[in-house]
């Protein structure tokens, strides 16, 4: 089994190196992954200067891997068009450290990777922890290693991947696992100006959650609820409800 390992926290963030490590023990690893943080990157690539890709070994060399110059999106891609010699099994993403519920996966580099690999016709995982402060990702790695094998045993249909979102808790204070949807997530954005040296105007952009869908079935109910979410996504946007009615509009040129 091939498994291609890549993330939005960068090669060496502590999720990446826990996910790596019990996958080995169920398949061949490569890891292409952003030599920084490139979070909330979205489905971003890189055109207008050139990727730098340097290898990188793990654990002795049991596990081979490139550093990449670029965003998750970019590592998907150089990986499976240009570094590796077949294509891999099943494209796995995380574990991200922090959620990627609802709406918010749209911002999100470490599902950003997994839509990249669904598009190029494999199986992908996108794994987040439930918590920025917790950095035990032993219970959301195994999972996410039987997901691999029944994921492949069981076969997604095209174009579809599957965003798991895992509570920080031990295992045996997991309720469960739910195949859930996705929620909404809005936020009251700020953005706080200030000076530079030069006494030229830049901004940080903050925010906090001011309407949160948490009714039952979406991920974010299924999160406090102490469960493992599981949303299956796939990037057919047609909203195909009002198809009917933007017709009626009659449109002309």
């Amino acid at each position: 089994m091939r498994i291609l390992l890549t993330n939005d926290d960068g090669i060496f963030a502590p999720g990446i190196q826990a996910l790596w490590q019990e996958l080995a023990k169920i398949g061949e690893i490569t890891v292409v992954a952003p030599d920084s943080e490139r979070s909330a990157t979205s489905q971003a690539i890189t055109v207008h200067q050139p990727i730098r890709v340097d290898q990188h070994c793990f654990d002795n060399e049991r596990v081979s891997g490139w550093r990449i110059g670029g965003t998750p999106t970019d590592c998907v891609k150089i990986a499976v068009e240009a570094l590796l010699d077949e294509k891999p099994d099943i494209v796995v993403s995380g574990i991200n450290q922090g959620p990627n519920l609802g709406t918010d996966v749209l911002y999100s580099g470490t599902v950003s990777a997994a839509i990249e690999g669904a598009l190029l016709g494999i199986p992908a995982l996108a794994v987040s922890l439930n918590s920025w402060q917790v950095s035990d990702f032993t219970v959301a790695a195994k999972f996410t290693s039987n997901l691999v094998l029944t994921t492949l045993a069981k076969t997604l249909p095209p174009n579809t991947l599957l965003n798991v979102n895992v509570p920080p808790l031990k295992k045996e204070e997991i309720s469960g696992v739910e195949v859930t949807r996705l929620g909404v997530i809005e936020y009251e954005n700020i953005f706080e100006q200030r000076k530079d040296p030069r006494g030229r105007s830049y901004y940080w952009m903050g925010g906090k959650p001011v309407a949160v869908d948490n009714s039952e079935g979406s991920d974010v109910a299924a999160l406090k609820q102490g469960k493992i979410s599981v949303t299956p996504i796939h990037f057919d946007l047609t909203n195909y409800n009002i198809m009917p009615l933007i017709e009626e509009w009659k449109l002309s040129t």
